[in-house]
């Protein structure tokens, strides 16, 4: 029995009919209104090339760091650096060709894998950054410094793309007022302190990986947070444009980019995954809230204004 603050999505697959006979699969040729916010089951080596060309603004992609894991019964097994710098580059040249030719791409990896992917990425695309956030859990090692960073590379398929820097603002405390004339330069005096809306940097020290009591919290091993999620939607998708995952796990994705007002296309071959992202999906319509975000700001964490403005 869970606990009951405990708010893991984890049915299993006869609970989760339901939710596994709203997702599509893909044998053919799709057009845009057969996919759109829509889950599709399926390997993504064999749907990506059935989906229409052109039709993404974004591409996030969280593929399979290369470490051996479980993913519910799908293993995926480290290998060489060439290998999986192989696999990279098809998964790519499959995802490529749907990606608008101003769209922007976001890839997930660990710092081992990121070297292989920020090369390849270098092949097809323009490279603008690479983030790195903090997962604030890792496990310690005897013989080396504790992992607890994660890089996302971020590219664009040219020149002219679309990037909102307002949109992705963080709200900071400020904690040596600087003021001109009397009054507060480039901060807020509020009831709850001093706070400051900043450009946001390419180090994210404000996210909180999902755990039990998080009601986006699901049991896959490896899920992104929907704040993390929510910078990369908000930065580098118009309001009304389709974000494509091909990885889609449990649904962080698609779910981000249904509650900010985006499309989403997603692709996942685990069928527990895809019950656990329509149920994330429908629990959406009554609880659009991402945590850490609010007031149209990002939140520095554990921020007590952000708390009170959720209740």
């Amino acid at each position: 029995m869970k606990a009951e603050r405990n708010k893991t999505i984890d049915l299993d697959l006869e609970q989760g009919r339901e939710y596994l006979a709203r997702c599509v699969e893909v044998s053919a040729p799709a057009a845009l209104g057969e996919i759109l916010n829509r889950t599709i089951r399926g390997d993504s080596f064999a749907v990506l090339p059935l989906l229409p060309r052109g039709f993404a603004d974004l591409l996030i992609a969280d593929p399979p760091y290369n470490l051996s894991k479980d993913f519910h019964g799908s293993r995926f097994a480290r290998t060489d650096d060439e290998t999986y710098e192989a696999y990279t580059r098809r998964w790519l040249a499959a995802c490529l060709p749907l990606l608008k030719p101003d769209g922007s791409v976001y890839v997930c990896c660990d710092w081992r894998s990121s070297l292989v992917i920020g090369r390849v990425l270098e092949e097809k695309l323009t490279v603008r950054n690479r983030i790195t956030w903090q997962r604030e859990k890792g496990r310690g090692a005897k013989k080396n410094w504790k992992n607890a960073m994660e890089d996302i590379w971020f590219a664009t398929a040219s020149e002219n793309y679309y990037f909102d820097l307002d949109a992705v603002r963080q709200r900071r405390r400020v904690i040596a007022p600087y003021r001109e004339g009397g009054k507060p330069k480039d901060w807020e005096e509020t009831e709850d302190g001093r706070f400051r809306d900043t450009a946001p940097s390419n180090f994210w020290d404000d996210i909180s990986v999902p755990y039990w009591s998080m009601p986006e919290n699901t049991a896959h091993p490896t899920q992104k947070p929907e704040k993390l999620l929510a910078k990369l939607i908000l930065a580098s998708c118009p309001a009304g444009g389709i974000v494509l995952d091909p990885f889609l796990g449990s649904g962080s994705t698609a779910v981000t980019a249904k509650k900010l007002g985006r499309h989403f296309v997603g692709v996942e071959q685990n069928p527990l995954y895809c019950v656990w992202c329509e149920k994330r999906l429908e629990l959406a319509n009554e609880a659009p809230a991402i945590q850490g975000y609010a007031d149209g700001v990002f939140w520095e964490r554990n921020t007590f204004a952000m708390q009170k403005r959720k209740k």
